[in-house]
């Protein structure tokens, strides 16, 4: 019954035209149906271009003419990472607008060496592009772009076996040391926190409840294996590759719930671009770091001020100041307001961490008010929104805020070495509103009163205190 189908919707074809059907579909491999042909490489190489600029996924998707939620499943699947080659192909390759071209021209009846003409292309490769990439499932080749360009990187794919899966004992060294487990001096291991289950995406706002692990980085791993193995050059591999393993989806290699173990803890690859591209509003001509006054740079004046926060779990902070030039810190107290962890947290609510930009500018304003006017002349924080409301602060105090440049932490020196400082009483992933506003003017007065090498081996405390003890003599002397 198929054959004689076949047969009527052939019947006008010669024989020896039908045997040559017969001959190319036999020695070319079985393919499955595409369905709806994915996009070409060319708008899958436009899509990841557009993700390197730090566009969102739904940005770049519609910039190159998909849906969103295919979009979304590149990038995952991809684990964040391009796939395939940015660069363009040699003209070597038909375009997918050449195929176009070669269909139109069939259409209308052209022949192989007119269209060959047509395309300046030699007649030979379009031959062989119309035996190879022609639909078939009409019983006869009809040449369609969609399907050829399919085809075409159907073929053009090189399918190679990643080095992690095709190394089971390569694979078994690399996963020992990301999932290394924590051992006592006798070996015991070392249980740690319960933790949740492995979601599969970024686990660093949970990082107090991750599991306790050795967890080597990747570049640990690859260097070691050449200390490790000196003469045996298949335990070689790149860092690249075994983030590759953690992140691609489908390589088979490395198990993909190991990237929680990661210091990151992020299971996609997020480009770099993309978090230098977050809308800042906040941060207006007037208030960037270059506008700051130039006596605020060589630390000859006092009264310049650089801030931040230092972040706990469940949403907790302590507000961090730090004097430039005697470096004299005073520690800001963030509780959490009324009604935190009664109910569910309501998206674009207010915020009752502690942190909001009204509960900020209160806490700063109550901070630096008992200071001399001379002694709060500006302050430069970082980019966070927890000073959105920097205007009022301005009004209220007298002091004018700057904002450091965008992944900048050397512009404020003073203010980082300090948190480094302060996070031996304050250490990462604990909860920071169980101290209350007496204990942290006990760190403060500690860390004050901690000599320097930068002050001369004088303390903060001393530094400080000559400024005041100056401006109040300054103050007396223009009176008189």
């Amino acid at each position: 019954m198929v054959t004689a189908d076949w047969t009527k919707k052939t019947s006008d074809v010669s024989e020896s035209l039908r045997r040559q059907w017969r001959a190319d579909r036999a020695l070319r491999p079985a393919m499955r149906s595409p369905g709806r042909p994915e996009p070409s490489r060319v708008v899958q190489r436009a899509f990841w271009r557009w993700i390197a600029t730090g566009v969102t996924t739904v940005e770049a998707s519609l910039a190159v003419g998909v849906s969103w939620p295919v979009g979304t499943r590149w990038f995952r699947h991809a684990g964040g990472m391009p796939p395939i080659s940015l660069t363009e192909p040699t003209s070597r390759y038909l375009t997918f607008e050449e195929r176009e071209e070669i269909a139109l021209l069939r259409a209308k009846g052209a022949g192989v060496r007119e269209v060959a003409r047509a395309l300046r292309r030699d007649p030979g490769t379009i031959s062989r592009e119309l035996r190879r990439n022609a639909a078939t499932r009409s019983g006869r080749p009809e040449y369609r772009a969609t399907v050829a360009q399919w085809k075409a990187q159907q073929a053009a794919k090189r399918p190679k076996t990643a080095k992690l899966a095709g190394n089971e004992r390569l694979r078994d060294y690399v996963q020992e040391r990301l999932d290394g487990t924590v051992r006592s001096a006798d070996g015991a291991v070392v249980a740690g926190p319960d933790t949740p289950g492995w979601k599969g995406r970024k686990m660093k706002p949970h990082r107090a409840d991750r599991r306790w692990a050795t967890a080597w980085s990747p570049q640990q791993i690859s260097n070691r294996l050449r200390l490790d193995f000196p003469d045996d050059e298949s335990m070689r591999v790149s860092h690249e590759a075994i983030y590759q393993g953690l992140f691609i989806q489908g390589r088979g290699a490395l198990k993909r719930e190991l990237a929680a173990c990661l210091r990151t803890g992020r299971a996609l690859r997020q480009p770099r671009a993309r978090t230098r591209n977050k809308p800042q509003g906040h941060v207006s001509a007037d208030v960037v770091l270059s506008e700051r006054p130039a006596e605020a740079a060589d630390r000859a004046v006092p009264g310049h001020w650089e801030g931040d926060l230092i972040i706990g779990t469940g949403r907790s902070a302590i507000g961090t100041l730090v004097e430039r030039s005697s470096r004299s810190t005073l520690l800001v107290h963030l509780p959490r307001l009324e009604g935190w962890g009664q109910s569910p947290v309501v998206k674009n609510g207010p915020s009752l961490g502690g942190y909001g930009a009204v509960a900020m500018n209160a806490a700063l304003t109550a901070s630096m008010a008992h200071l001399p006017e001379q002694l709060r002349q500006t302050l430069t924080w970082d980019r966070g929104k927890e000073l959105s409301g920097h205007a009022q602060f301005t009004l209220e105090t007298g002091t004018r805020v700057f904002f450091a440049d965008p992944h900048s932490p050397w512009q404020r020196p003073s203010n980082e070495n300090t948190n480094g400082l302060l996070r031996q009483y304050f250490p990462k992933g604990t909860d920071l509103s169980r101290w209350s506003a007496e204990d942290l003017e006990g760190v403060a007065l500690a860390v004050n009163n901690r000599p320097r090498k930068v002050l001369g081996w004088r303390t903060p405390a001393e530094v400080f205190a000559e400024q005041l003890q100056s401006l109040h003599q300054s103050g007396v002397a223009s009176t008189g």
